[in-house]
């Protein structure tokens, strides 16, 4: 049998270790002779739609190996969520136009949910239109809100650089707190799953440790027993470290912080909560505070990444290519823990169809009594994501990243206009 080309592409919010998964994928795929030309979307899926295939084949394995400690989206990444077959046909018919043009036969999508979602109906459409492209989704997301798989690529290094930023500053505020500032918010991500905000309490090892409160999306935020949680904080250790996540919300579902519009996903734009509550603690009980949103610092810190986190990256990504060489479709490799003292985990696999836009949040078991902090079987799950440590080379003082050339592969279609 010829060898077929295959099409890589990055979705979503990036990580600091998607291009490990990315790694895994071209590494693996020359290693097989089933596996012609590995095509990456410039900027996603919409490097399909509009033929702009970058050829990685330009770039010397040297530089491929970057990847694995290179940060964010070395291909771009894009926030485009195709509309159901029904809703733009059209989409699908200039997919398959693209991938039989360039003969591409395996298509592997690195993303959350909706990415899932797309993986799944294209499997589908290229069934029913007798072009077959085998479809392989690739679990991605800080959210670490994938279901079936233990956690998700991306989590365990956004959820280390919380832990540890939370500590950092926790102890900066106890120093000052005699005289100065008294409260201290962080606000991490997590829209609907509080997964984010409940790793960085893996930071508060002993009594009196930050953070001292954690309010999260699964809990409807109670402005009174707030309030009184972070008063009793500063009388009994002198000061208060928080952690925010930014989907926060009151009992009737609206966010703290909701900035009214919304993006590609349909999803509200959020942002501010932390700014929001520190001035109410300011208004409410008079304490001196300061605050900071970690927004793309956290997901961006490929300095501070997990190894753990990054061997699963990797090991999702060279999955993906063995699935496809064994002829396996619409199915997603997931991480499987085997075991908790010591941690071990292995490679299990989902149906495309059982992960798309299924959203798995924290369970209550996780949460505390009082909703505010995590309990000993939730710091049992966080505690190994966070293991180890694996460290970009550096160079002046900097880490050194890999910078791709986008080399495009001649286009033989129409330019695509919608």
């Amino acid at each position: 049998m010829s060898a077929r080309n295959v099409f890589y592409a990055q979705s979503g919010g990036v990580t600091a270790v998607i291009n490990a998964s990315a790694c895994g994928v071209i590494e693996t795929a020359r290693q097989h002779p089933e596996f012609g030309t590995v095509y990456a979307g410039r900027n996603g899926i919409i490097g399909a739609l509009r033929e702009e295939l970058i050829d990685t084949s330009t770039q010397s394995d040297a530089t491929i190996a970057m990847l694995r400690h290179t940060p964010a989206g070395a291909f771009g990444s894009c926030r485009y969520k195709l509309k159901s077959v029904a809703q733009n046909r059209a989409e699908y018919e200039r997919l398959l136009a693209v991938f039989k043009a360039h003969d591409i036969g395996y298509f592997f999508y690195n993303g959350g949910g909706d990415s899932q979602d797309t993986a799944n109906k294209v499997a589908q459409f290229s069934q029913q239109m007798h072009f077959p492209i085998t479809c392989i989704g690739i679990p991605k997301t800080v959210d670490n809100d994938l279901p079936i798989t233990d956690t998700c690529p991306g989590f365990g290094s956004v959820a280390k650089y919380v832990a540890v930023s939370i500590r950092e500053a926790g102890l900066d505020v106890a120093s000052m707190c005699e005289s100065s500032t008294k409260v201290f918010v962080m606000e991490v991500m997590g829209r609907h799953a509080g997964w984010i905000a409940g790793a960085a309490g893996l930071a508060a090892e002993q009594e009196g440790d930050a953070p001292h409160l954690i309010v999260f999306p699964e809990i409807a935020f109670d402005k009174t027993a707030f309030l009184a949680k972070v008063q009793e904080s500063v009388v009994k250790y002198g000061y208060c470290a928080i952690v925010v996540s930014e989907g926060a919300h009151y009992a009737d579902g609206t966010f703290l912080a909701e900035a009214g519009s919304k993006d590609a996903f349909g999803h509200t734009q959020l942002g501010g909560v932390a700014p929001f509550l520190a001035a109410l603690i300011k208004q409410e009980l008079g304490y001196k505070y300061h605050w900071a949103v970690s927004d793309y610092l956290q997901r961006a810190a490929r300095h501070i990444a997990s190894k753990t986190d990054v061997e699963q990256a990797y090991a999702m990504g060279k999955a993906a290519v063995e699935f496809a060489r064994a002829g396996k479709n619409a199915v997603m490799p997931t991480i499987v823990r085997d075991g908790v003292h010591p941690y071990r985990w292995s490679v299990g696999e989902a149906k495309l169809s059982d992960v798309a836009n299924v959203e798995k949040k924290m369970p209550r078991d996780f949460i505390s009594a009082d909703g505010f902090g995590i309990t000993a079987k939730a710091r049992e799950y966080f505690a190994p994501l966070i293991l180890g440590e694996d460290y970009p080379p550096y160079a002046n003082g900097l880490p050194c990243y890999a910078r791709l050339q986008h080399t495009l592969a001649p286009k033989k279609l129409p330019l695509w206009n919608q």
